[in-house]
């Protein structure tokens, strides 16, 4: 499962995939995937840097 966030608005979300639009701004955006594998993010497991 991935970590989503819209580039657009900030939303994030857990899914296996993005959705088409984003349930917050209700528009097409494009997600980025925030999830992170490296000690650096600590144990949220999300890249807050993103």
């Amino acid at each position: 499962m991935g970590e989503w966030k819209c580039k657009d608005c900030g939303f994030a979300l857990k899914a296996d995939m993005p959705p088409e639009e984003c349930p917050s701004c209700k528009k097409k955006c494009e997600f980025v995937d925030v999830a992170c594998y490296i000690p650096d993010c600590g144990k949220t497991g999300q890249d807050t840097r993103l």
